[in-house]
Order: C-alpha cells, then sequence, then structure tokens
C-alpha cells in the first residue's frame, strides 16, 4: 500500500509540473516542462549521493577504522539480502543517520558521531536497519527526485509570475492562481512521500533487525537529541535523515508541512508489531 501510495503521489507530481509548464507556456510550454523533468530526474539518479555525502563532510571509513560499526552493518545487510554499503561517519554531535545512492549496489549508510555516542548497541542497530530499509526500497531515489521536482516547480512558478504568464489558455487570475498554488501544492506531495517512506522503512527495519521495540526507543532518544543539538543542516536534504535535524513537535494541520511522521506515531506503530 505505501509503494501504491508512493507511485500516485509522484505520477501528482509530475502531472503538477506538466500543468504548471503549460500554464506558463501552453503547449510547447508542456513540451518544455517534461524535458527538464526528465533530465532533473536524470541528474538526481546519478549525482545526488555523491552531493550530499560531500555536503555533511562525511568520511568514508573502513573495518580497520571503525570495526563494530561496520561488522553491524554487515551482518543487517546480510538479514536484509543487500549488497555491503559504503560506510561514512558525519562530524556532527547531533545522533542522525541517513542513507544515500542510486540503487542497492551503489548505496551507503551515513551516521553522526553523537548517534555513535548517544544509543546502545540494539538501538544503533535499529537505526541501521531502518536506512537499509531505505536503499532495499530504494527510497533514497524517490525522495531525491520529488525534492528536485518540487523545487523547480517553485522555480517555474516563479518564472511565470514574472514574465506574467501564458494569457492566451485562460485568463489572467487563473495563471496567476495556478502559480500561486501549484508550489504549495508540489511541497504537500513532497512531504506525503516522505512521510510514507519513514513508514515503511520503520516497519521494514523493524523487520530485519527483529527488535522493533529497539528501534522505538532510539527514535525517542534521537527526536530529544535533535531537538538538543542544532545540526548545521540543509532544509533541502531534511527528508533523508531517520530524524529531521531541525526537529520539532509536529502534529495535526503542522505536520502536512512535516518531512517526517510525528515520532510519536511512529513509535505507535512499532510497538504495535511487537
Amino acid at each position: 500500500m505505501n509503494g501504491m501510495k508512493t507511485a500516485a503521489l509522484m505520477a501528482a507530481l509530475m502531472v503538477l509540473f506538466v500543468l504548471i509548464g503549460g500554464a506558463i507556456g501552453g503547449d510547447a510550454g508542456m513540451i518544455v516542462a517534461f524535458g527538464i523533468a526528465v533530465a532533473l530526474n536524470f541528474g538526481s539518479y546519478w549525482f545526488s549521493a555523491s552531493i550530499v555525502l560531500k555536503m555533511y563532510k562525511a568520511e568514508e571509513v573502513s573495518e580497520a577504522e571503525a570495526p563494530e560499526l561496520v561488522r553491524m552493518i554487515d551482518d543487517l545487510r546480510q538479514r536484509a539480502g543487500l549488497p555491503m554499503p559504503r560506510v561514512y561517519v558525519i562530524p556532527s554531535d547531533q545522533p542522525n543517520a541517513f542513507a544515500t545512492g542510486r540503487n542497492p549496489d551503489n548505496a551507503a549508510v551515513a551516521v553522526t558521531n553523537g548517534i555513535v555516542r548517544l544509543l546502545s548497541k540494539d538501538e544503533l542497530r535499529g537505526v541501521i536497519a531502518h536506512e537499509l530499509a531505505h536503499i532495499k526500497h530504494r527510497d533514497i531515489l524517490t525522495s531525491s527526485i520529488a525534492a528536485t521536482v518540487a523545487a523547480a516547480i517553485t522555480l517555474l512558478a516563479r518564472f511565470g509570475m514574472f514574465f506574467g504568464g501564458n494569457r492566451d489558455r485562460g485568463s489572467a487570475m487563473n495563471s496567476l492562481m495556478m502559480m500561486i498554488l501549484a508550489p504549495i501544492a508540489a511541497m504537500l506531495i513532497q512531504m506525503a512521500i516522505s512521510r510514507s517512506r519513514e513508514f515503511a522503512a520503520d516497519r521494514e527495519g523493524a523487520l530485519i533487525c527483529g527488535q522493533p521495540e529497539a528501534l522505538a526507543s532510539a527514535l525517542q532518544r534521537l527526536q530529544k537529541g535533535a531537538e538538543r543539538i542544532p545540526m548545521d543542516a540543509n532544509p533541502s536534504t531534511a527528508h533523508m535523515f531517520i530524524i529531521n535535524p531541525f526537529a520539532g513537535a509536529m502534529s495535526g494541520f503542522r505536520n502536512l508541512f512535516s518531512t517526517h511522521p510525528s515520532t510519536e506515531l511512529r513509535v505507535e506503530r512499532l510497538l504495535a508489531m511487537r
């Protein structure tokens, strides 16, 4: 169900991209917008992993440098039926982690210094299993494309407002409304995709490590740690982390604009798996 929901949301995002291209430039605008979307997706596919790892100054570590961490990841990736990902450590005190890479054969798991110090062994296994679930589901690629297309929709809308849109395809008011509402809709869709993939990774991660309560405990501690310790993070990559690096209590209407489901709901679902 999560996979079907994600596919539907991705389709909606692409349709929105094409529609706003049409509002700006008619049929030609729709074709150009579709071409841009394809190019953006290709760029996201090939380069997002290396860009984000460099952004956070992540350093690759070997088994000799971080034996316990690397062996833990190796054990869990075998349980998940995945190739061994590259392992990175991020020089940050905030406890957090993310996975990246265009497919399981070109994946990486990155953890902060803070998370290694904070969590117990079982809790860290739960977090690593969650990240491996993202790799198994190819969520990194899905999220990167969604974020890229949503950003492109916003840029297209701003471009259209600057040049006045395509007045031959409807009233100026309709075009203006499209350019105002499309970026908001794109952001909501992107956030919904991100939250859907987090729920799926929680569930799969709990199955991989065999300890849903350990992952639930880790999420609670990470939430408090992220609230207490700031991280020099880029908002455009917040969806990649297991806990939003700009963590704060999110509920109700505000949750629609969050990259992650509420930690309370994630913990509730994990504990229900016991």
